[in-house]
């Protein structure tokens, strides 16, 4: 083919990499454009998921930075005894440090043991240490057990200067007494799920405790929002997960996919959140996104979903 042939097509348009770039000029500036309401009263989410590995600390820290990144003011309580959150938003949570193990066992106020991240003034944290491993066993015996994160987020609220927005609670990957304390503090639940094999296996366990909790301890707890993580489009496994979860929760399910990445991978070995270490990569606007889609649809109430 000549070289003055005009009839040649532009390859250059229309190769995945143009595509792809285009695509994320398109997502950048529709975010930047992006204008989020602030909620009426603060909203609690307990990221839950007894099933290891699917995501639930990564989408508890990036939801979070997304949404101080917007003017919202979160609060981050690290109730995972790994303290992976506390790590990826900066903060220190060294065995001496004190931490929400401090306010469940020794009903130490939020105030005295919350930490700002370095990543945003309005991002805050409350830290877990290695203390809390122990914390399942001592809870045990003491006074209203499954009330006292619930009773620390309350008198939080009162005192606290600026008010807060939004609360994430990240728990660790089991049904016990720290979970339990996250499901009476929350008003809503969001399950990560990843697109891979066995995706919904123990889904229906975790459902049904968390209708025991909403059935004896807390009236106003529902599962309001779920979200698809570690998506690769290029599988149709992948495709086949996110039908087949959208059929089943069609209304909790955001429309935003989070992929897999690099860039979310190795923001935390930084100490940071993939909004903070590569605002413009691809798994920093999936998480902005479904941040946006949280804000927009608002608090749902019980019966709704």
């Amino acid at each position: 083919m000549s070289p003055s042939d005009t009839s040649s097509p532009d390859y250059g348009a229309s190769t995945p990499l143009a595509r792809e770039i285009a695509d994320l000029t398109r997502r950048r500036i529709a975010l930047s454009e992006q204008v989020l309401p602030k909620p009426d009263r603060p909203r609690i989410f307990t990221v839950a998921n007894q099933k290891g590995g699917v995501g639930k600390t990564t989408t508890t820290v990036n939801l979070a930075a997304a949404l101080a990144r917007a003017g919202m003011r979160v609060l981050v309580i690290d109730l995972d005894p790994q303290g992976n959150a506390s790590t990826a938003l900066g903060v220190d949570h060294r065995a001496d440090t004190p931490s929400v193990y401090d306010v469940l066992i020794n009903e130490a106020p939020i105030d005295d043991v919350v930490q700002p991240s370095p990543e945003s003034p309005n991002l805050l944290c409350v830290p877990a240490t290695i203390h809390l491993a122990g914390a399942e066993i001592e809870l045990v015996s003491l006074v209203a057990r499954e009330q006292r994160l619930r009773g620390a987020i309350t008198d939080y609220f009162e005192e606290v200067d600026q008010p807060i927005d939004f609360v994430f609670i990240d728990c660790p990957p089991s049904l016990g007494l720290l979970t339990i304390n996250a499901f009476v503090a929350a008003r809503e639940v969001l399950i990560p799920i990843q697109c891979e094999y066995y995706a919904l296996e123990g889904l229906s366990q975790l459902l049904d405790n968390i209708k025991l909790v909403g059935r004896h301890l807390n009236p106003e707890l529902v599962v309001s929002t779920i979200l698809l993580t570690m998506y690769d489009s290029r599988t149709n496994l992948a495709n086949q997960v996110v039908e087949e979860v959208r059929e089943h929760f069609p209304d909790q399910v955001l429309e935003s996919l989070i992929p897999r990445s690099v860039r979310i991978s190795e923001a935390p070995s930084y100490g940071q959140t993939v909004v903070g270490y590569d605002l413009n990569s691809a798994g920093s606007l999936s998480y902005r996104e479904a941040a946006g889609e949280i804000a927009l649809r608002g608090e749902p109430r019980r019966g709704e979903n």
